[in-house]
């Protein structure tokens, strides 16, 4: 392979990553945790929207609601990531990079 090809190559896959974060900033996913609590993130690791049913909220367990939050929220932001990194895998593949280089 020449290296015009690659650089062009290279060039090429640059605009598509671009393009796909972009993609991937306007794409959600969801988390829920004990159908209590909702979580939305996007594809660019962002909280968008956090959704408490009020029966779970008890004032006098305020570390167990500490704890579906912030398990929801790791579920969501996982799930961004997930969803992120499969659609980086697509852009570089057939580039011929090692393992781990495409995300």
């Amino acid at each position: 392979m020449n290296i015009a090809k690659m650089m062009k190559q290279a060039q090429e896959m640059q605009s598509n990553m671009a393009a796909l974060q972009t993609e991937l900033a306007a794409r959600t996913v969801d988390a829920s945790v004990a159908g209590k609590i909702s979580v939305t993130a996007n594809g660019a690791g962002d909280v968008l929207s956090i959704r408490i049913d009020p029966s779970a909220v008890n004032p006098e367990d305020v570390e167990m609601l500490e704890d579906l939050v912030l398990t929801a929220v790791r579920q969501a932001i996982a799930k961004g990531r997930d969803m992120a990194a499969a659609e980086m895998k697509k852009v570089t593949a057939g580039m011929g990079l090692p393992p781990g280089m495409g995300f």
